[in-house]
């Protein structure tokens, strides 16, 4: 991948990620005014200085990945804690700021922006691996949260077929991830080859076949880390759960939420964050989304949204936060968004 091609994807994305930016604030709007804009300034009133402690176990969510991250790193290479988690905060500004950013560029901008510290191959291939895991941890909860919904309440046909769609999807997921670790299937480095017979650089296809080694072959030399990474992973959904159980303690005081009901609405939230990944902040969906099902949970639509939004206030507060450290380095965004895609493109 050249300099030139980076260029021209960013150039194809950026027109997207405009039109879905647009898009969700429209979105945004139009859920927030549905709902009512003084009761939902009436409920984050009620939650007010809980936001410090929203943000305090939201605080959780990142040490866990950023741990998980430093376990996925190999010898003879050392992640320092700091390191991961500035990394994972400014990464994760770009992916929640700019358009389409969390789809191409938020995940390789972790290792590209602590490549002083560890070579770029071997942040990049841990963080690949820390992913796998999470995305693993990822299909069994929202799995169990989908089932308990659609078990447990009676729900529209629209609710009721999303769900299913998405029990189905996790189904395909987990037996095409079952086959490829089983196989140790070379699909990147099989696309890769496919892509050099027309003209690809080999380099990119010898460094993508590494890239393949070092993620299959991390079982069969750190078999011992599985447990403590997948509890890691298992510690970031729990949070979220306590979390939504805690905000939804303060702005829904006339009816009191259940862990249970926590579980099933931050289930739906994974997966609308997984889904709409490339919409910035989740404008507009998260609100739809966390509306429609906080009714069928038994809280109001008006509850639903406040929740979305006080979810969205926790993220430009991380964002911010993300903002600062690149500022405090001397990056912009969108420089050090261009760093990483170059980065990845020359030594991946």
């Amino acid at each position: 991948m050249t300099e030139t091609t980076v260029q021209k994807r960013r150039k194809t994305f950026t027109p997207l990620g405009i039109v879905f930016a647009i898009a969700g604030v429209a979105l945004f709007v139009y859920f927030v005014k549905k709902a009512g804009v003084d009761q939902i300034v009436e409920g984050v009133g009620r939650l007010g200085a809980g936001f410090v402690l929203i943000i305090a176990i939201s605080s959780v969510r990142h040490i866990v990945r950023s741990i998980a991250w430093m376990l996925c790193v190999e010898q003879p290479y050392r992640l320092r804690f700091w390191d991961a988690l500035r990394a994972r905060l400014m990464g994760d500004a770009i992916g929640n700021i700019l358009p389409f950013a969390s789809f191409v560029i938020s995940e390789p901008a972790k290792p590209a922006l602590i490549r002083d510290r560890i070579p770029l191959m071997a942040g990049f291939s841990a963080i690949v691996i820390e992913n796998i895991f999470y995305s693993l941890s990822v299909v069994v909860f929202v799995f169990s949260g989908m089932l308990a919904l659609l078990l447990s309440f009676g729900l529209t046909k629209g609710l009721r077929l999303a769900s299913l769609i998405t029990l189905a999807v996790i189904a395909i997921v987990i037996a095409l991830g079952a086959l490829l670790i089983r196989k140790q299937m070379r699909f990147i480095s099989g696309a890769t080859s496919f892509l050099n017979r027309r003209g690809l650089n080999k380099q990119w296809v010898a460094k993508s076949r590494s890239l393949e080694d070092r993620v299959y072959g991390f079982y069969q030399r750190n078999g011992s880390r599985f447990l403590p990474i997948l509890f890691l992973e298992a510690c970031f959904h729990f949070a979220g759960v306590i979390e939504i159980y805690t905000t939804l303690s303060f702005i829904s005081p006339q009816q009191p939420p259940t862990l249970f009901t926590a579980f099933i609405l931050e289930s739906v939230n994974r997966v609308i964050t997984m889904a709409f990944k490339f919409i910035p902040l989740r404008m507009g969906v998260d609100e739809a989304g966390t509306g429609k099902v906080s009714k069928v949970l038994q809280f109001t639509e008006v509850v639903g949204v406040t929740l979305a939004i006080v979810r969205k206030a926790r993220d430009v507060f991380w964002a911010a936060v993300g903002v600062a450290l690149l500022v405090h380095r001397g990056l912009s965004l969108r420089a050090i968004a261009r760093d990483a895609e170059s980065a990845i493109a020359e030594h991946v």
